[in-house]
């Protein structure tokens, strides 16, 4: 794990509550990892990060998807980082899925002005 996630490495004495935001949300899928898992579920990796944290970040999650072969499921507000990564996107409105398919699709349909800025 340490070589996919090389900036813990120079933390590996530290304890986690020490860690920055992004070091800690690499350490957790770091031990999501570690079990071998067919399906991740990540609840809004990118949370209170930088922006270029989140980005090193989702590009942690393509490459776990391409390497591992591992379904993940991603739930963020993020989408315009987190669109640039699946393969497949679901657009929910108050716990239904309103939308479903290809990023690039999603995009072009207009459901996300829609949902989350109520345009018509």
């Amino acid at each position: 794990m340490l070589e996919f996630f090389p900036a813990l490495k120079a933390k590996i004495n530290a304890k986690s509550a020490t860690l920055s935001g992004g070091q800690q949300q690499m350490l957790a899928i770091a031990r999501a990892l570690v079990t071998r898992p067919n399906v991740l579920l990540l609840d809004e990796p990118s949370l209170g990060l930088a922006p270029k944290i989140v980005k090193e970040v989702f590009a942690k999650i393509k490459e776990i998807n391409a390497r591992h072969r591992t379904a993940i499921f991603v739930v963020e507000h993020n989408l315009k980082s987190l669109l640039h990564i699946v393969n497949r996107a679901y657009v929910l409105d108050k716990g239904a899925v309103v939308a479903e398919g290809k990023p690039d699709d999603i995009i072009k349909s207009g459901i996300l002005e829609r949902v989350f800025l109520g345009k018509v």
